[in-house]
C-alpha cells in the first residue's frame, strides 16, 4: 500500500506506527544519532508518547489553509497562546497535543515529511524519553544545533511558505522569524485559523471559565483606581494615546482580581485597552462572571461592583469605571480604536503579531510594557505580604521535611508522588494559602536530573536514604507566591555528591551576598552563581533566577539572573527574585538549591560620584542540608553568611514553628541552624580525609 494512503489510513482508524517518519515515500525512523533513545535495541521509554497520527492529521491541512489555493510546506506550533503566557490553559496546550511534549517552553515545526522539537536544556531529558521516534529533538544551544529558520532553509526548496497562527506569536519573533526565512526565500504565511485546532476535536479540554475574585486593598497595597492613573501617567510621558493590556498576569494585577483559568497561575483569560478617557476590559462570557458571588472567603463584592461597572459592564459613569466586553471583540476595537485616535497606540513587546499588525507603523509606539515594571516593583504592601507568605512556606516545608527525614530513615515507605501530596496537604493548612503555584518537582535519584521532572505513575520512585532527593515546590498565598528548592539525602552522601552540593551552594552564597550598582541587570551577576562550578568544568543549563509575583505567576519579568538579550532591565529595589544554582548529572542525581531575595538599598564604606547600591535580603528561609556540605570548601565570607542566613530562619521560623505547636519541626530546625565553627570545617576535612583514606586502603 501507498505510505500516505496508509498513514491517512491510520489516522482515520485513531492509529498510528510508532517510531516512523514518512521520508521520500518511506518509513524510516528518525536518526539515532540525534534519539539516543530510538536506536536499534534501546528499550522503548514507558513515558514515551506516539503522535504521528496527529502529525499526519496536520499535514492533511497544509493544502489550502488560507483559502488562496496555495499549500503550505511546513508549520510552526510555538507553547503560548494569545497573550505569550508561559504557562497555558489546558486548552491551549496545542504543542503539547501535537508533540507529546509537556514542557513550558518549546516549539514544533512540522514538513511534509519531518516533524522537529526545539527546546532548552531544562527539557533535554524529558523530551528524550516522551517524544516519539518520528521527532527530531533539537537541544537548543548545544553544539551544531541550528534554530527554527536555518533548519528550514535547510528542509525546504526556495519558494516555499511556512504557516503559523499570528494570535500565537510574538510580534518580534514573527518579524525575526519572517527576516530569517527570507534568506532562503521562504515566506511566512499568516494562518487565521490555527490547524492545531483543526485537527483537536476531540478529548479538548473546555475553555476555561473561572469566577474573578476581587483582590482586597489588604493585600494588593493599591487600588486599580491609582494603578489605572499611573499607568495614564506612563503614557502622557510617552504621549501615547491608549495602551493595550495582552498579558494575564499584567492584567490581574493591574485590576486587583485573581482567577483560576490558568492552573497554578490566579489569572484569568483577558485583554484590556487603557486611553486617556476610557477603560475596557475584555473577558469570556461577561455577562457571567461580572455577576457571579466571590469564592473566596476573603472577599465580599461581585466583579461588577469591583470595578465600577453595572450588572452588564457598561459604565454609568465615566470616571473610574471598566467597561467589560467581549473577548472576542478585541481585534475589532484595535481596529476601531486605529481609526478613531489617529495618535500613537503603545503596545507591549510581548503582543501576539495579530495585534501589532492591526496598528499601522506611524501609530505604533512598542516597548517593554510598562505594567510590567510597575508590577515588578513592588508596594510597601506587597513587600511585607511576600516576606509573610515565605514565612508560612518555610513552616510547611520545615515541618514536611523533619517527618519525611525521620520516616525515611526509619526504613517508612514514602515516594515522589506521595511526598508531594503529602506537601501539598500541609501547606494547604496555612493561612491564606490558595493552592500551588507550580506542579512541584520531586525527584529522587537520577530523576532529579531531569530539570523540570514532573512524577507520574510510570517514573514515581522511592525516596531512600541511598539517594539525593531534590524537592522544588512553592505556593499561592493572597499575600504573595513562594518557589522554594532544597536538595537532601537522608543516608551517607559520596564524595562527588558533596562536592557538588557545596559548589552549588557556595555559587548561590556568592551570588545572594553582592552588592551592586544601581542600573545594573540581573545577567551580569549571573556568572557569580557558576563559576565555582565552572572552575571545576561543571554547568547547569537553566538560567540562574527569575522574578516572581505577589500572588500572581512564579515566574515574572522583566528582569532576571539570565543571559541576554531577553533580560536588561535593571534590578530595583523592591524586586523580588530567584537564586537558583544547580548541578545535574545525567542517570545519577540533581541537586538545585533555590532562595527568594528582594533587592534592599545597601550601605556601602564609600560612595563613588554618590551612585546607589542595592543588596540582597533572603526571604526562603529554609536551612540547607548539613549532610551535603564539605565546609572545608567554604571561605570565612560564605560561612560568615551561611551563619547569618541559619540564625535568621532560626529567629523568624522559630517562634512561629512554636506557635503553631510544631515542636519536631522547631527541633529540626534547631539541630540544622547550629553555629558553624571552625571546628565544623576541620571535622569536614577529617571525614573527606577519612573517606579517601578508606577508599584507598579497602
Amino acid at each position: 500500500m501507498d505510505p500516505y494512503k496508509l498513514w491517512t489510513l491510520l489516522c482515520l482508524l485513531g492509529l498510528s506506527l510508532p517510531g516512523l517518519i514518512s521520508v521520500n515515500g518511506r518509513l524510516t525512523r528518525v536518526d539515532s544519532d540525534n534519539r539516543p533513545s530510538c536506536a536499534d535495541g534501546q528499550p522503548i521509554s514507558k513515558t514515551r508518547i506516539t503522535t504521528a497520527d496527529r502529525v499526519m492529521a496536520l499535514r492533511i491541512w497544509f493544502r489550502n489553509p488560507v483559502g488562496d489555493g496555495k499549500r503550505i510546506d511546513a508549520y510552526i506550533v510555538p507553547s503560548e497562546d494569545a497573550h505569550q503566557s508561559e504557562y497555558v490553559a489546558a486548552y491551549d496546550k496545542r504543542r503539547a497535543f501535537i508533540s507529546g511534549f509537556k514542557g513550558t517552553r518549546g516549539t514544533a515545526v512540522v514538513t511534509t515529511n519531518q516533524a522537529a522539537l526545539w527546546t532548552d536544556g531544562r527539557y533535554f531529558l524529558e523530551a528524550e524519553s516522551i517524544l516519539d521516534c518520528s521527532w527530531i529533538l533539537q537541544r537548543m544551544g548545544n553544539p551544531g544545533v541550528v534554530d527554527i529558520p536555518e533548519w528550514l532553509g535547510k528542509e525546504l526548496p526556495s519558494g516555499s511558505r511556512v504557516g503559523a497562527s499570528p494570535m500565537l506569536m510574538s510580534a518580534m519573533k514573527w518579524k525575526e522569524m519572517s527576516m530569517q526565512l527570507a534568506r532562503y526565500n521562504i515566506t511566512l504565511i499568516e494562518v487565521l485559523q490555527d490547524l492545531v485546532d483543526l485537527v483537536w476535536t476531540t478529548t479538548r479540554p473546555e475553555k476555561p471559565n473561572s469566577v474573578i475574585n476581587a483582590l482586597p486593598l489588604k493585600f494588593a497595597g493599591k487600588s486599580w483606581q491609582d494603578k489605572v492613573q499611573d499607568l495614564r501617567n506612563e503614557m502622557v510621558k510617552q504621549n501615547v494615546a491608549a495602551f493595550i493590556v495582552t498579558s494575564l498576569d499584567e492584567i490581574a494585577w493591574l485590576f486587583n482580581f485573581r482567577a483560576k483559568d490558568v492552573p497554578f497561575n490566579p489569572v484569568a483569560i483577558a485583554y484590556a485597552i487603557v486611553d486617556r478617557q476610557k477603560i475596557r476590559l475584555y473577558l469570556n462570557n461577561p455577562s457571567d462572571k461580572l455577576n457571579y458571588d466571590p469564592t473566596d472567603s476573603e472577599t465580599n463584592k461581585k466583579l461588577y461592583e469591583h470595578l465600577n461597572t453595572n450588572r452588564r459592564g457598561r459604565c454609568l459613569r465615566k470616571d473610574d469605571c471598566v467597561e467589560v466586553l467581549n473577548y472576542n471583540a478585541i481585534l475589532k476595537d484595535i481596529k476601531e480604536l486605529v481609526y478613531n485616535l489617529h495618535r500613537k497606540i503603545w503596545i507591549p513587546e510581548a503582543c501576539n503579531y495579530a495585534i501589532y499588525n492591526l496598528i499601522p507603523e506611524d501609530q505604533r509606539f512598542m516597548t517593554l510594557s510598562p505594567v510590567a515594571k510597575m508590577k515588578a516593583v513592588k508596594n510597601d504592601v506587597e513587600r511585607k505580604g511576600m516576606e509573610n507568605a515565605h514565612i508560612k512556606d518555610a513552616v510547611a516545608l520545615i515541618d514536611f521535611v523533619q517527618k519525611l527525614e525521620r520516616e525515611v530513615k526509619a526504613g517508612e515507605m514514602w515516594t515522589e508522588i506521595s511526598a508531594a501530596t503529602e506537601l501539598s496537604k500541609i501547606r494547604s493548612k496555612q493561612k491564606y494559602n490558595r493552592g500551588l503555584s507550580f506542579d512541584s518537582i520531586s525527584g529522587s535519584g537520577p530523576n532529579g536530573a531531569i530539570i523540570h521532572y514532573r512524577a507520574n505513575n510510570v517514573t514515581n520512585r522511592e525516596i531512600t536514604t541511598k539517594d539525593i532527593y531534590l524537592l522544588d515546590s512553592g505556593g499561592q498565598y493572597l499575600d504573595g507566591t513562594t518557589d522554594v528548592t532544597r536538595t537532601f539525602h537522608f543516608g551517607e552522601p559520596t564524595r562527588y555528591e558533596r562536592e557538588c552540593y557545596t559548589r552549588v551552594l557556595m555559587g548561590a552564597i556568592d551570588l545572594a551576598q553582592q552588592k551592586f550598582i544601581a542600573g545594573t541587570p540581573g545577567y551580569a551577576l549571573d556568572a557569580l552563581a557558576r563559576r565555582h562550578l565552572w572552575n571545576v568544568g561543571l554547568q547547569y543549563m537553566h538560567g540562574t533566577g527569575h522574578g516572581i509575583g505577589a500572588y500572581l505567576s512564579v515566574h515574572e519579568g522583566p528582569s532576571a539572573f539570565s543571559n541576554p538579550p531577553y533580560h536588561l532591565t535593571p534590578l530595583m529595589v523592591g524586586m523580588f527574585l530567584s537564586d537558583e544554582p544547580g548541578f545535574y548529572e545525567a542517570g545519577a542525581f540533581g541537586i538545585r538549591l533555590e532562595t527568594i531575595l528582594m533587592v534592599q538599598n545597601a550601605t556601602t564604606k564609600y560612595r563613588f560620584m554618590n551612585f546607589n547600591f542595592f543588596k540582597f535580603k533572603p526571604i526562603t528561609l529554609v536551612p540547607f542540608e548539613p549532610n551535603l556540605i564539605d565546609y572545608s570548601m567554604l571561605s570565612k565570607d560564605q560561612i560568615y553568611w551561611l551563619n547569618n542566613y541559619n540564625k535568621l530562619c532560626e529567629d523568624i521560623i522559630g517562634p512561629e514553628l512554636m506557635r503553631q505547636g510544631k515542636n519536631d519541626a522547631l527541633n529540626w530546625l534547631q539541630k540544622r541552624t547550629e553555629l558553624i565553627s571552625s571546628a565544623a570545617t576541620i571535622t569536614s576535612s577529617l571525614c573527606l580525609f577519612l573517606s579517601v583514606f578508606h577508599f584507598t586502603i579497602f
